[in-house]
């Protein structure tokens, strides 16, 4: 669509584009898996509530001062929210003084009249990791909210917001993206050929995020590899064997978040780079992984850092959830293209490059075992997501992932 940045998603554009046509809620819930173009979606919306070169549907134009200002990420009137800080969440702030990036700034900057003199427009990324305290001090101004202001809230699973958060919000979902559409943008961007898109786009499993992410790093593809491969030795080891790996694969794993994010921007610097208005309640965003999400507070407990094998540093508690979070993510992938093989659907695997050693590693194990893992590993993400140890779901699942020549 012309205007639109969002790739793929011709049902949940063509509703944003009839509410600028027509009418746009004052809450706005986008919901659909990591990376799939959520927060792409949220912005472009934004740009046409704050587009000042066209009118209705034929927002945003994308060549008036609005639209530039929300493209380079400087606009007064858009204020980003995204997770930040311990635990990859995003807090409530204090009462008197809240600083930038909380929910509490957030609801002050909102309550101001446009700078631009037309709409406030606030986007939430990764709204699900917004706390039950958080997500009531939202609520008000979802209640009541500001003259000319819209909330766009962007979350991967809608049933970790509350009922009363839902309710107040209309609702457009998003899924996974073809392949082709996800090659194109590739192509469009400049960032690989065509044979390397192809294979981009099978990888990310329809998420233009990660496809995107991927592409733009060039260890990104090789840590990954070492992580699969690594996970199919695993399937003929013994369990003291797998207990011992633990520690490896979530060094491997955070050197494949540091390669698959940009480098964090601190507040100061978000200051710096969009201006007064946007970098009021504008955290470091998230990186396009966006993983499982692509994604809770943390616990007191688990807050202690540890070190990081890969390169001598101390991961914080936040930097070991997010690298378990990555894992379960291709963990997830490896068990799904197991079960493919092992039904002889091998034009279904993604990771094309592996099948040689898919199909030898799918040949040892009982039937149905891949299938039975593959159910594990989603809900180790949900309980993930719910603020699980990451280091005991971790060392359970290494446990319980398929032996060669035994049942699961």
């Amino acid at each position: 669509m012309d205007g639109f940045r969002t790739v793929g998603q011709p049902a949940a554009a063509g509703a944003v584009r009839a509410m600028l046509g027509s009418r746009v809620p004052h809450a706005l819930l986008l919901v659909g898996p990591p990376a799939v173009g959520k927060h792409t979606l949220a912005l472009d919306l934004a740009a046409g509530l704050l587009c000042t070169g066209a009118t209705g549907d034929a927002r945003p134009c994308r060549d008036c001062r609005g639209c530039r200002m929300v493209e380079h990420g400087n606009h007064p009137d858009l204020h980003l929210l995204a997770p930040s800080g311990p635990g990859n969440q995003i807090r409530i702030g204090e009462d008197q003084h809240p600083e930038p990036g909380t929910v509490r700034r957030l609801t002050v900057d909102l309550a101001l009249l446009p700078v631009e003199g037309g709409e406030r427009v606030a986007v939430v990324r990764d709204a699900q990791r917004m706390n039950d305290v958080a997500q009531s001090a939202l609520l008000k101004t979802l209640e009541e909210p500001p003259p000319a202001t819209t909330l766009i809230l962007c979350a991967d699973d809608e049933e970790l917001l509350l009922p009363t958060i839902r309710s107040r919000c209309a609702r457009v979902r998003l899924g996974t993206v073809n392949a082709r559409d996800v090659e194109r943008l590739l192509a469009d961007l400049e960032l690989a050929d065509a044979p390397t898109a192809a294979r981009l786009a099978r990888l990310a499993g329809g998420r233009p995020g990660l496809a995107v992410a991927y592409a733009r790093s060039p260890d990104a593809e090789r840590l990954r590899g070492e992580l699969v491969r690594s996970l199919l030795d695993l399937l003929a080891r013994s369990r003291a064997d797998r207990l011992v790996a633990a520690r490896d694969l979530q060094a491997t794993a955070m050197a494949l978040v540091s390669a698959l994010e940009p480098p964090a921007t601190t507040p100061v610097e978000g200051a710096r780079r969009r201006g007064r208005g946007a970098a009021a309640s504008a955290p470091a965003a998230t990186g396009p992984a966006g993983g499982p999400g692509t994604d809770g507070s943390e616990p007191a407990g688990d807050d202690a850092s540890s070190s990081d094998a890969a390169g001598g540093a101390k991961a914080s508690a936040a930097e070991r959830r997010r690298a378990i979070a990555v894992l379960l993510d291709l963990w997830r992938d490896v068990a799904r293209d197991l079960e493919c093989v092992s039904r002889a659907a091998t034009a279904s695997v993604r990771d094309v490059a592996l099948l040689d050693d898919l199909e030898a590693s799918a040949a040892w194990l009982a039937p149905g075992a891949a299938a039975d893992a593959l159910a594990r590993l989603v809900r180790a993400g949900e309980l993930l997501d719910v603020n699980a140890t990451p280091e005991l779901l971790l060392d359970v699942l290494l446990v319980r992932w398929p032996r060669a020549g035994v049942a699961a």
